[in-house]
């Protein structure tokens, strides 16, 4: 393993954000508790610079001094960003050699590698807290179509930063890379890297030629690109400001014209977050409420729901696939079948439902969701920096599934539905139910491991299937499915049978595994097989006697005048004999003899026998009464 103080960051300098990662022990993964860098930069009066999030935020205030979306300047004549000035705030003009130049009000010329420069100092300010060292190298990412003088733009900025570029990668390549994509893989493939972020959108088609005797590394070759340069969800969040703002004016009867104007600048902002809270809770949710007080007791308050929402950006979504049409057919590539091996997702506006859904109908292949797609790219960054470095963690490549998988279940136990050394690609089906009566939101928990309880394996991700009508405990009929693809990306789905309500998750399980974790893992596991097996059984025991304990004392109040003195007193000893043994088990499951328990259990269902015959007579005769 390369000194830590000789490693390489990986950089997404991006239009809207910008990220720094590394690539370790623990996989690859992003610094910084608040990761996300605002790509924005001000120049301030009194000659300081101020970067990030508290320049983007008060940009309405500073407009002529704050820099944004430097990005699409770099590299560029003034001739060549013209489409560009209409969306910028700032002056450009144009400087030396033809290259476009940023003007502040004083009269200052900057380029946009000198900007980028400040973004990129941020990063390596940050890398520098997290790490606890000096750093000098890094490999940035740049868009599929930049051209030479692009990305030599790029790398002057980084030597601006005091950093050494010491590979310039393309975006849907780290992404790719980010994913493990062609690891271990022995056939070509074709991979479409659909890249819809803050304020553009690409469509890359990449050709993976993996590695053989004549070429020692994995091969990517950029097939095809398009896009739009002003197309993302800046564009979502302005539709529903502009619907805000018609609301507003007409519900209180201010005329209704198209006139940003009549409202100020603070209240823009406070409408743009707004909207940007109700997009995000719309990923998640079936529907958002948003409620703005707009003083002397004006009070806007509107419910959008998912269908409303899709309706309104079904145009926004149209101009994507569009552009994805187009890289299809320069790529001599035809929509559906299998001309696309894998489909990766990159940019926040991806986790909108519909535009996965929408990607996924047209490529004909489900979507690679698994790992943030703000962060994926700057991932796949961090990934190809530590291969340069010698650094490289060495994660275990999934031919087979390494370790267990599995969910949740009450107890805290795990149930295992893909064993260990499993082949991939592979699937299993599972069926579960409530444990509590009224249950609408299930959470399911996704495990790795081969130990029995959730505390002793790795936690891989949670989601919650919602909207489920109630219904007593063990009623609902929850189907969970598990997919593990040829790439080891693992496919969680579940679904509520009785509603038809759905949720799934993707999650990459072998991210940050080695070979000799992977072994530790499975020793621990055989030193602790026979405690954790009395231990899952003693959980499984209490979830269903607690179902029995409800079952039998309803019947029990509900047929009470139907049953003897002695026989009601039988029934509640023994119900009182296994509440011990539950209560005894969950202060201290080693003070139980699962046995015994088991035994306890069985003895109040053989009891309870009668108690079922009564009520399926009394059931009868009800009905003959009718």
């Amino acid at each position: 393993m390369t000194d830590t103080k000789d490693i390489i960051l990986g950089i997404d300098l991006g239009t809207t954000n910008s990220l720094i990662a590394i690539n370790d022990h623990d996989g690859p993964r992003v610094l910084g508790d608040d990761p996300m860098l605002p790509s924005v930069v001000r120049y301030n009066d009194d000659g300081s610079i101020t970067v990030g999030k508290d320049a983007r935020d008060q940009s309405t205030q500073f407009p002529l001094t704050t820099i944004h979306s430097a990005k699409r300047l770099m590299g560029r004549s003034l001739k060549d960003v013209q489409n560009d000035l209409q969306y910028l705030n700032y002056s450009v003009v144009q400087g030396e050699h033809n290259t476009a130049r940023v003007q502040l009000p004083d009269g200052r010329l900057i380029s946009p590698q000198e900007i980028s420069a400040r973004i990129l100092g941020a990063l390596k300010e940050r890398a520098e807290a997290s790490l606890g060292h000096p750093v000098s190298k890094a490999v940035v990412t740049v868009p599929a179509y930049f051209d030479d003088a692009q990305r030599q733009a790029t790398r002057d900025a980084g030597r601006l930063a005091g950093l050494e570029v010491v590979r310039i990668v393309n975006e849907p390549t780290a992404a790719a890379l980010a994913y493990g994509l062609g690891t271990g893989s022995t056939q070509p493939k074709t991979i479409a890297v659909f890249d819809l972020g803050g304020g553009t959108f690409d469509i890359s088609i990449l050709r993976l030629t993996p590695s053989d005797d004549t070429n020692p590394t994995d091969f990517f070759q950029v097939l095809a690109t398009s896009g739009d340069t002003h197309l993302g969800g800046d564009d979502v969040d302005h539709m529903l400001v502009k619907l805000f703002m018609n609301e507003i004016r007409s519900k209180l009867g201010i005329s209704i014209d198209t006139d940003e104007s009549t409202f100020d600048a603070s209240t823009r902002t406070a409408l743009t977050q707004f909207a940007r809270s109700v997009k995000h809770a719309l990923s998640e949710q079936d529907a958002a409420s948003v409620r703005i007080e707009l003083g002397n007791d004006r009070v806007y308050e509107r419910t959008i729901k998912r269908d409303e929402f899709e309706q309104l950006i079904s145009r926004w979504i149209d101009r994507a696939m569009s552009a994805c049409d187009r890289a299809m057919r320069d790529a001599k590539k035809q929509p559906g079948g299998d001309a696309i091996d894998a489909l990766v997702m990159v940019g926040g506006s991806t986790r909108i439902p519909l535009v996965q859904d929408r990607a996924g109908t047209f490529f004909g292949i489900e979507p690679y969701t698994a790992l943030d797609p703000d962060k994926v790219v700057a991932m796949g960054a961090g990934v190809q920096a530590s291969i340069l470095s010698g650094s490289s963690s060495g994660s275990l490549l999934l031919d087979v599934v390494p370790l267990s998988l599995g969910i949740e279940t009450a107890g805290g136990a795990v149930a295992k539905l893909i064993m260990r050394n499993t082949t991939v690609p592979t699937r299993a089906v599972e069926r579960f139910s409530t444990q509590v009566d009224g249950q609408v939101n299930i959470k399911l928990h996704v495990l790795q491991g081969e130990r029995e309880m959730v505390e002793d394996c790795r936690s891989l991700g949670e989601f919650e299937l919602r909207g489920i009508p109630p219904m007593p405990a063990g009623v609902p009929k929850l189907v969970v499915e598990f997919f593990v693809d040829a790439n080891g990306i693992l496919n969680v789905s579940a679904i509520e049978e009785r509603s038809g309500k759905r949720a799934s998750v993707q999650i990459v399980p072998n991210h940050g595994l080695t070979e000799d974790e992977v072994e530790r893992i499975e020793q621990e596991s055989f030193q602790h097989a026979r405690s954790d097996m009395t231990r899952h059984q003693i959980a499984d025991l209490i979830t269903n006697a607690k179902l029995d304990i409800k079952w039998i004392s309803n019947r029990l109040n509900k047929h009470r005048e139907l049953l003897d003195a002695n026989y009601q007193d039988e029934l509640e000893s023994k119900l009182n004999a296994l509440r011990g043994y539950i209560d005894r088990a969950s202060e201290d499951w080693s003070s139980v003899n699962p046995n015994e328990f088991h035994e306890a259990k069985d003895d109040l269902d053989r009891t309870s026998m009668r108690l079922q015959e009564v009520g399926i007579a009394e059931s009868l005769r009800a009905e003959d009464a009718q």
